[in-house]
């Protein structure tokens, strides 16, 4: 049974997030990623205080070298004197429900830069390449003061396309060779770039891809954005400055243009929908489980006897009663 939160300790930590107390910021994203009661109480002292720092997507396939990207963009950014928090999420085991949470390793020479915050996430069945508690997370960061926030998707494929309405800038990375594949990828999450990075830039075919995706891909966006194709090699930092030059860019458009308060009003649909999902789910089943209700249910579809969708509605229907 979830503790009722103290009042106290709950506004403690909330000053303290504010502050920039790592520590404080560290039990505060557990007990927001755990759905604890306190921790959705230092969220409604925290949400106020948010909406300054410029969240940044990183999305595109698995071996794009999306994280090696990330290190090497967060240190850019560090160069220039804004703080950093990065969001690696992480594919999570159907069996186990555990994530490998390999980023934070890959990015440990980071953890000692004060300046850097870095929390991995697993997605925990999850689609669409976010984890349920991400823009949960990303409010956090911003409340303790973070700049820019890096958000690193899983990496699983085209359906990656639920950061455009997390993030206010989403960089799509390719790699050399999937110039083949461009027109199938059209389709999907290419289309959702506002700067496209072809990463491994040092390889053969590295000018045929930007080339390709010039042909390929619309550039010139209704909302007036060009979208700038930037040829990458993150194992060495090379180009990281034009990709943070192109991100700031992007932010400074938005302003302009009236963008940030459209991606403001995106970001609080897609919360205020996963956060009544998420209750309105645990409602179901914490009912379903506690009358027998959901085993007797899932007997009868795993049978034949009910088909899924039917089985589904009488679920709903129970909890009504």
């Amino acid at each position: 049974m979830t503790k009722a939160p103290s009042t106290g300790s709950g506004q403690a930590l909330a000053g303290r997030v504010l502050k920039g107390d790592r520590r404080a910021l560290s039990r505060v994203l557990s007990l927001v990623e755990s759905g604890d009661a306190q921790g959705r109480a230092i969220m409604r002292r925290l949400y106020p205080k948010t909406g300054q720092a410029h969240v940044v997507g990183i999305t595109g396939p698995t071996g794009s070298g999306k994280s090696t990207l990330v290190f090497a963009l967060a240190k850019e950014f560090r160069r220039r004197g804004k703080t950093v928090g990065v969001v690696a999420i992480d594919p999570t085991s159907p069996y186990t429900q555990g994530a490998l949470l390999g980023d934070r390793i890959r990015m440990q020479s980071l953890t000692s830069d004060p300046g850097v915050f870095i929390r991995s996430m697993a997605t925990r069945g999850a689609l669409g390449g976010l984890a349920a508690t991400t823009n949960d997370v990303i409010t956090v960061l911003d409340a303790a003061g973070k700049d820019v926030i890096l958000v690193e998707t899983v990496g699983a494929g085209q359906d990656e396309v639920e950061i455009v309405d997390t993030a206010h800038t989403t960089v799509v990375v390719s790699v050399p060779g999937a110039g083949d594949e461009i027109q199938t990828l059209k389709a999907g999450i290419l289309e959702i770039a506002d700067i496209l990075a072809v990463n491994k830039a040092d390889q053969p075919r590295a000018d045929i891809t930007a080339k390709q995706l010039h042909v390929f891909l619309t550039l010139d966006r209704e909302d007036g954005w060009t979208i700038p194709i930037i040829k990458t090699v993150a194992v060495r930092e090379e180009s990281m400055d034009e990709l943070a030059d192109a991100i700031e860019k992007h932010r400074e458009f938005l302003r302009s243009s009236g963008g940030l308060e459209a991606a403001a009003r995106q970001r609080a649909q897609r919360q205020l929908l996963a956060a009544a999902r998420r209750m309105v789910m645990g409602r179901i089943l914490a009912q379903a489980e506690a009358n027998g209700h959901l085993h007797e249910l899932i007997d009868a579809v795993a049978k034949r006897q009910l088909d899924p969708h039917t089985a589904a509605s009488r679920l709903i229907e129970a909890s009504r009663g």
